[in-house]
C-alpha cells in the first residue's frame, strides 16, 4: 500500500508561479490589444493576377503590386513595432474609420474592384483598344451619424439619382446638391443589394455651410473591354494597385517589352483619365519592394506645398517619403515620380536598363 504524498507549501508556490509564467507568455504572444500594427507587406508578381486569353505575358522580369501588412496588435508585435522604424502602431479609428471590420473589408474590396476597373480602362485606352466605361452613380463609403438619410442609406449602396437627375460624375452630384438650400427636401434613388429604392429627407448643413446628404462617397463605374481580361487580386484590398495593374494589362495587350527583365514595383491609384493619385504606407511598400528585389519603384508625384505637407503622412508627399525611405533602406533602387500612367510608360520606354 502506497502513502499519498503531501504537497508542501513551497511546491504549491512553484506550481502557482509556473502557471502565472505560462499565462504571461501566452498573453505576450496572443492577447489582442486595441491597436493595429502596420508594416511592410508583399510585392507580388502581377502575372499571377492578370489573365488575358490570347495575350500571355512571357517576357522576363516582373511588374509587382506592393501592399501594407495590417494586423491587430499583440504585446509581442507591439514591442517589435516600437523597435522598428518602418512599422507603425495605429488606433482602430485611424485604420477602419470607426467602422466595423466587416464594413471596413467591404469598402476595401470595393476600392480594389474600382481600381481594377479604372486600370483596365486606362490600359485599353492607352493601347487604343475598344473599351466602354459606364457611370453607375456614387458609391456610399460611410454615412454620417447626423445624416438625414441614415435610416435608409448603408455602406455599399449606390446613389443613382437625386430629385430624378442622374449625373455622370461624382462632382456632378455634389454640385447639384450644393446648389440646393439647406433644409430643402430631396429624394434620392439608390441601389441596395441589387434593388432600386428611394428615400426623401431634408438636406443637412455641411461644415462648408453648403447643403448635403451626409455621406462619404466615391465613383462607381462599370468597365467593359472588348478583349476579355480577368484580374484576381486575391486577398489584397484598397485602391493603390491601379497604376501597376494598368502597366501589366497594357503590356499584355500590346506585347511590348517594357520591363527588359527587371523587377519593377510601384503604387498609386489611377483614374479614368490616367492620373496617378497618392496612397498611404508608401514607406512600408518601399521595404516590401526591396525585399522582393525590385530595382525600380514608381511613386505618385504631387507638387509639395506648405498646406499639403501639413496633412501628408509624416508631413511628406508620397514621392518625398518614398525617396527618403529608399535612400536609407534601399539605396540601389530607383524611385521614379509619376503624375500619370503615361509618365510610367514613357520612363520604361526611355530607360530600358
Amino acid at each position: 500500500m502506497q502513502r499519498l504524498r503531501r504537497i508542501s507549501k513551497r511546491q504549491w508556490w512553484q506550481v502557482l508561479w509556473t502557471a502565472v509564467a505560462v499565462l504571461a507568455i501566452v498573453a505576450f504572444f496572443m492577447l489582442p490589444l486595441p491597436r493595429y500594427i502596420e508594416g511592410p507587406g508583399e510585392a507580388d508578381d502581377l502575372k499571377t493576377f492578370v489573365k488575358m486569353p490570347g495575350h500571355p505575358d512571357r517576357r522576363s522580369g516582373k511588374f509587382m503590386i506592393t501592399s501594407v501588412a495590417l494586423a491587430q496588435a499583440r504585446p509581442v508585435s507591439y514591442l517589435y513595432a516600437k523597435l522598428n522604424p518602418y512599422y507603425s502602431i495605429e488606433k482602430p479609428e485611424a485604420v477602419t474609420g470607426g467602422e466595423s471590420n466587416a464594413t471596413y473589408t467591404k469598402v476595401q474590396d470595393f476600392y480594389m474592384q474600382s481600381a481594377i476597373n479604372e486600370s483596365i480602362y486606362t490600359a485599353y485606352r492607352a493601347a487604343k483598344r475598344p473599351v466602354t466605361r459606364r457611370y453607375l452613380g456614387i458609391y456610399v463609403l460611410s454615412v454620417d451619424s447626423q445624416s438625414p438619410f441614415k435610416k435608409w442609406l448603408k455602406v455599399g449602396d449606390t446613389v443613382t439619382k437625386v430629385n430624378g437627375h442622374h449625373f455622370n460624375t461624382m462632382v456632378g452630384y455634389q454640385s447639384y446638391i450644393q446648389k440646393q438650400p439647406v433644409g430643402a427636401r430631396a429624394t434620392i434613388t439608390y441601389q441596395h443589394n441589387g434593388r432600386t429604392k428611394t428615400a426623401t429627407a431634408k438636406l443637412m448643413r455641411l461644415p462648408t455651410k453648403k447643403a448635403g446628404i451626409g455621406i462619404t462617397l466615391t465613383d462607381n463605374v462599370k468597365v467593359q473591354p472588348k478583349t476579355k481580361v480577368t484580374v484576381d487580386p486575391g486577398n489584397i484590398g484598397g485602391p493603390s494597385g491601379g497604376l501597376m495593374f494598368s502597366l501589366q494589362i497594357y503590356t499584355q495587350l500590346t506585347g511590348q517589352n517594357l520591363r527588359h527583365g527587371r523587377k519593377i514595383a510601384g503604387t498609386g491609384t489611377v483614374d479614368g483619365n490616367g492620373n496617378v493619385g497618392e496612397i498611404g504606407g508608401i514607406d512600408k511598400k518601399i521595404i516590401a519592394a526591396k525585399r522582393a528585389g525590385a530595382t525600380v519603384f514608381f511613386a505618385p508625384y504631387v507638387k509639395p506645398t506648405k498646406l499639403l505637407l501639413k496633412y501628408e503622412e509624416h508631413h511628406q508627399t508620397n514621392y518625398q517619403l518614398a525617396k527618403a525611405t529608399a535612400k536609407r533602406y534601399a539605396p540601389d533602387m530607383k524611385v521614379v515620380p509619376v503624375k500619370t500612367f503615361n509618365d510610367a510608360v514613357q520612363y520604361l520606354k526611355t530607360h530600358p536598363s
